[in-house]
């Protein structure tokens, strides 16, 4: 049922854009879509999925190398696909980087340190709300940002980072919320 529904706001899409879509009586699309049609622009359709199964080539993806310093100083290197956050690959990778919001921007609990400056300065300029997360975080540095904000992409590959000796998580002390 939902290929067909794709295929049918695919072809709708399609034919809207062109300037083909018919609007007689005997149109292929009477009865399955609503008689008032909106301008194209606003036609909105998804056929998202948020299951893995379904990521065509995912394997594919390239992927690059993050090394995770532990607080007792083992580290740990890890493939992460380019778009991904670091607070996601590590919780795929179960190192413990906290993530109390899960990424929201709203907590400070994801704090990592980039342990290279010419890495550090690779990154985008952190936005406001990120530096007023991070004026909360515990043992703040000069290369330090969020987990959920530091996103992979290829000139990062090699990228070392540091987790802090401790969080703090003002919802409840040492809470480990579970990836969805």
């Amino acid at each position: 049922m939902l290929s067909r529904i794709s295929q049918l706001g695919a072809r709708l899409l399609r034919e809207t854009r062109a300037g083909t879509l018919s609007t007689n009586s005997n149109n292929y699309y009477r009865g399955q879509v609503s008689r008032h049609l909106t301008p194209a622009k606003s036609i909105l359709f998804s056929t998202a999925t948020t299951s893995s199964h379904h990521d065509e080539g995912s394997e594919d993806k390239e992927k690059i190398s993050v090394t995770f310093v532990n607080k007792d100083g083992t580290e740990k290197t890890i493939s992460v696909p380019v778009g991904m956050s670091m607070l996601e690959a590590a919780h795929e990778n179960d190192i413990e980087l906290e993530g109390a919001c899960e990424g929201s921007l709203a907590c400070s609990t994801c704090h990592v340190i980039v342990m290279d400056v010419k890495d550090y300065n690779k990154l985008e300029d952190p936005t406001d709300e990120e530096n007023d997360m991070l004026d909360l975080a515990f043992g703040l540095t000069e290369t330090s940002r969020l987990g959920c904000q530091v996103i992979a992409k290829p000139d990062l590959d090699g990228v070392r980072l540091a987790l802090p000796a401790a969080t703090r998580n003002f919802a409840v002390d040492g809470f480990v919320p579970k990836p969805h």
